[in-house]
């Protein structure tokens, strides 16, 4: 091989794999000893450590481990061009997380290379995924990543030249105005800006917004690494690469960042929050920034909050047809508190703010206090907690009881405090949303539990926890049908009485210039809602565990969200990869 800098190919099967190749007579005991040993120290894959100290070739090591897995060894530099129809069988998540590369296609039989060919859960999700039967060979695993780059256009490769030059390509397309509503910069703001807009990191900083908004990015991020400076877009809930500038223009894209959200460009040792409101060609657009330093230089995450794209009918954003009826029939209880929980990113806002546009009367008072306050809805009282003026969540709820509300909105419960008051307008006749961070719905009791609320607070006020994720739906434009037995699915939950024929037809998305080649474009979300019944009642007063409630839950009705997830799937919504993806086994 050209590369002759050592590469990665273990397996992780370590100790075993060393007493393998001194059985062998490939290295000596004493050389094993010594390369466990460091790797007690680093956590490195003994065969990479192996390479690296020169004990053995990677091509005797890939050999090796060819022949004791029972697959061939394959070096992929010698296999020419991978015709695209056979890229697009994998997409190019699965190919980067898992480390492998689709090779050829032959007879219903899918030839896969593979880093690690004892990966049977790589081998799983791509049977079921593809539909095809899969041979493994082994290949180095830098090689794989090499060609994963090369044929699925992985790595940012667009240079500083590059980006203006496309920059005055399109140059109505990237026009960003900064909306200001205070100037706290200074002297800072009115140096920079005294540059003019043709100033070219003005012009790099403009392209990477108005690209992310165009992509319908949620998140963009600006990463500082020792040698390079990284852009991504999280789009439909996963991170891509984007074409960045060199590191030398580092500070200057950051700087300008933090102007544009009215940041301190001085300060660079204490994290920062800001926003930035901004006016393109199509609409106005609220970012979110956090500015956080690292390692080498400000690490900056940016919250794109576009208002257009935001779905307010309950209808239309995932529930189930009979978790849709349990949820609209508690939300207009006349007291109590509901409960949706869930990571960051999983929705829980559009489900708060659709609900809310829902009970939203004339003689019904809503109010909300939110960090930040994401979207404006007309009719509704909304404030921004201040929590470094006093103004927290808990603060703030504490005044609301004094502005006659019937309906409350905290953006979340984060500590007793918060817990307690809400709780008292719930026992004082209101009803009261909020969100919690929990895996599933019925964590959500033990979660308050950890608080320090105790259960008979907690069954006297919770009427319903929901808990939610936000899955990829599969592009229209590059649909394609496939069938796999349904003895497949059934592993992964699927009731027998749901499917009673020998195979079920799934679909899968090629991948189009329309969804970026992933297959997928746009989200939905999927929802496991616990209602509180007499039976969960007595469990939490008897300070039940997380298992005892969900089965508890099961038993009454409630769907998880891997069998809700599993229902998309069967309906040709999203794909089997992605239910894996944003779902835990029941």
């Amino acid at each position: 091989m050209a590369d002759s800098s050592p590469r990665s190919a273990s397996l992780g099967i370590s100790k075993r794999l060393g007493e393998m190749l001194v059985e062998s007579g490939v290295i000596t005991p004493e050389q094993l000893a010594d390369t466990l040993e460091i790797q007690k120290k680093t956590g490195a894959k003994l065969g990479a450590l192996l390479v690296e100290k020169g004990y053995i070739s990677e091509e005797m090591l890939l050999a090796f481990l060819a022949r004791q897995c029972g697959v061939s060894y394959l070096d992929l530099s010698e296999i020419g061009e991978i015709p695209s129809e056979i890229l697009q069988c994998v997409p190019p998540s699965l190919a980067q997380h898992q480390t492998l590369i689709p090779i050829r296609l032959q007879n219903n039989t899918l030839t896969i290379a593979m880093a690690d060919p004892l990966n049977v859960f790589a081998l799983d999700d791509l049977k079921l995924m593809t539909g095809y039967e899969i041979k493994t060979v082994i290949a180095s695993e830098s090689e794989i990543r090499k060609s994963i780059e090369k044929y699925y256009n992985t790595s940012p490769k667009a240079s500083l030249d590059e980006i203006l030059k496309e920059t005055a390509a399109s140059e109505t397309d990237t026009q960003i105005d900064v909306i200001k509503e205070e100037a706290q910069g200074g002297a800072d703001i009115i140096a920079l800006e005294a540059e003019g807009e043709d100033a070219p990191i003005i012009k790099i900083t403009n392209l990477i917004l108005s690209n992310a908004i165009k992509a319908k990015a949620s998140d963009i991020h600006v990463e500082p690494y020792e040698k390079s400076l990284r852009i991504r877009y999280r789009i439909d809930g996963v991170l891509h690469a984007q074409p960045a500038p060199p590191k030398k223009f580092q500070n200057a894209v950051i700087s300008r960042i933090k102007i544009m959200s009215q940041l301190d460009i001085a300060e660079k040792r204490l994290p920062q929050d800001g926003r930035i409101k901004l006016r393109t060609a199509q609409k106005e657009v609220d970012m979110r920034v956090s500015v956080l330093p690292c390692a080498f230089g400000e690490k900056v995450v940016m919250r794109v909050l576009d208002s257009s794209g935001l779905r307010l009918d309950l209808n239309c954003i995932g529930f189930e047809p009979e978790t849709l009826a349990v949820y609209q029939k508690h939300i207009r209880a006349p007291h109590g508190i509901i409960l949706i929980t869930g990571p960051t990113g999983s929705g829980k806002s559009t489900t708060l703010y659709s609900t809310l546009f829902t009970l939203n009367q004339p003689d019904t008072n809503i109010m909300t206090i939110e960090d930040p306050v994401e979207y404006v809805i007309e009719g509704i009282n909304q404030v921004q907690a201040r929590p470094d003026i006093g103004l927290t969540f808990a603060a703030g709820l504490r005044s609301f009881l004094r502005q006659d509300p019937d309906i409350v909105m905290v953006g979340e419960i984060r500590d007793k405090e918060t817990a307690e008051i809400a709780i008292n307008a719930a026992l004082t006749g209101h009803l009261v949303f909020s969100t919690l961070h929990t895996n599933d719905a019925p964590s959500t009791i033990t979660r308050l539990n950890n608080m320090g609320v105790e259960p008979f607070l907690t069954t006297s006020t919770v009427i319903m926890a929901v808990a939610q994720r936000l899955i990829r739906v599969i592009c229209k434009n590059c649909v394609e049908p496939y069938e796999v037995e349904t003895e497949q699915l059934w592993k992964l939950g699927l009731s027998k009485d749901q499917v009673k024929s020998k195979k079920v037809q799934l679909a899968r998305g090629r991948g189009c210039d329309q969804c970026a080649q992933t297959g997928y474009r746009g989200r939905m979300g999927i929802h496991e809602v616990l209602e509180m019944t007499e039976e969960m009642r007595k469990l939490i007063m008897e300070r039940a565990t997380t298992s005892a409630l969900k089965e508890a839950s099961l038993r009454q009705g409630m769907l998880t969200l891997r069998q809700v997830a599993l229902r998309k799937v069967v309906a040709q919504v999203t794909t089997v990869e992605e239910m894996l993806r944003v779902t835990a086994e029941d």
